[in-house]
This record gives C-alpha cells, sequence and structure tokens, in this order.
C-alpha cells in the first residue's frame, strides 16, 4: 500500500493498494476508485454503530478491497482543510476531533472519547465527544482549514478558542478555563471559555473550524420564509 494526499486546500487523500488488500471508509468518503475495488458495507454490532454515530461519525461502515490485482481509491475531504496520516501502534491512540475520521488501513479501532471533565465538554467547544483511533495500521483525519502542530512537555499548556483543537496523543489532558475579566468577556469577542491542552504530547490544532465559518457567513444567508 501507498498514498498521496493532493489537492491543496481542497484535499484528496489517492490509496494504491496490492491484490487483496482493504480500506476501510467512513460511508459516504469514496470519491472515485478502480473498477476492481470490491465493496461491503457493516455495521460492526449495535454497539459499535452506535459509537460510531455519537462521535459523528456514519452508523456503517465501507470496506473496499481490490480483486485480481492492484487497485485505487480515492477520499476527499468534505470541508476546504487538510488530511492529516497518522500511524497507530498499540498504546499510542489519537484523539480526534468529532467526525474526523475519513479512512484507514489495517486493523483500526474507532470508539467515543468522553472528557473526564463535564465542563470541558460541554463548554470546550469541541464537544462532549471525540473521536479515539487505536490499533495497529494508518489513519487518515481530515480537518477544517490549515493545520499547525505543537509539542508539548510535561506540564506545558497551550490555551485555543473553542472549536481550534483538531487532535491530540492520548497523553494530552484538556480543560477549559473561564476567560478572566468582565469587559474581556462582554468586548473581546472570545466568548467565555477558552480551551486548555497540557502536556505531554503532540498538539494539531485548525485554523478554520466549520462552526467559525457557518458564524461568519450566516449574516449573508438570506432564507425565505
Amino acid at each position: 500500500m501507498n498514498y498521496s494526499i493532493d489537492g491543496g486546500n481542497l484535499p484528496v487523500v489517492i490509496i494504491n493498494l496490492e491484490a487483496g488488500e482493504k480500506v476501510v471508509t467512513e460511508g459516504g468518503a469514496m470519491s472515485w476508485m478502480s473498477p476492481n475495488m470490491k465493496m461491503e458495507t457493516v455495521g460492526g454490532g449495535l454497539g459499535k454503530m452506535f459509537s460510531r454515530a455519537v462521535s459523528g461519525e456514519t452508523m456503517f461502515q465501507n470496506i473496499y478491497t481490490a480483486e485480481g490485482g492492484a487497485g485505487m481509491i480515492a477520499c476527499a475531504s468534505s470541508f476546504p482543510g487538510s488530511i492529516k496520516p497518522f500511524e497507530i501502534t498499540p498504546g499510542n491512540s489519537m484523539i480526534l476531533q468529532k467526525s474526523a475520521f475519513l479512512a484507514s488501513v489495517g486493523n483500526i479501532d474507532l470508539s467515543i472519547h468522553f472528557k473526564k471533565k463535564l465542563g470541558a465538554g460541554f463548554f470546550g467547544g469541541e464537544g462532549f465527544i471525540m473521536q479515539k483511533v487505536s490499533g495497529q495500521g494508518l489513519v487518515f483525519a481530515e480537518f477544517d482549514g490549515h493545520v499547525v502542530e505543537y509539542d508539548l512537555q510535561p506540564g506545558q499548556q497551550l490555551v485555543l478558542d473553542t472549536g481550534h483543537l483538531a487532535a491530540m496523543t492520548e497523553t494530552c489532558q484538556m480543560d477549559i478555563q473561564t476567560v478572566k475579566g468582565l469587559k474581556n468577556i462582554a468586548f473581546g469577542g472570545e466568548g467565555l471559555f477558552n480551551t486548555v491542552v497540557t502536556g505531554p504530547g503532540h498538539v494539531w490544532v485548525q485554523t478554520m473550524p466549520a462552526s467559525s465559518l457557518a458564524g461568519a457567513l450566516q449574516p449573508y444567508i438570506v432564507t425565505g420564509s
């Protein structure tokens, strides 16, 4: 298996498979493929189907297999931004923003990740539930806008405006803090809370959350009665 990511800020990952190799995709993620790619739609049981639905994915996934020779499949991002590959190994899981999973190769398990503190879940902007990917293989995730990376040392913190956390290694901790000062809250335009990520670990930050873009466009959208 080999792959390439093309398209700039309208990205697509093109995955080339040897005969018999498989790729798992989020439902509807396939953009184009070679004719020898066989598709099988799976649910994996009610528990896994519910887990995927709650974490922002479709209840079913598609497994594509290259039959009779080498095959190719392309999965495009659903939003202008970035597609990032992550090598997942046992004991080294990743936490992704809701709906980030795009495709995977290998033995990858997608599950719910609950924030340990309710405050982080309800007010942190990334939602109470995120996605956890574990196992052994390669995961492709889609993020909003450009992605900036930070490597945090033990105890080192990064403060983010809500919605900008794209992914982090499982070793990181996440919480929220209240913006200080009544004037800052009322007139600063940053809302009531910021997201705080504490190391050790690696953090991926996205520059254009879909929610922020939707909010910016809302005044220009004319709706009929």
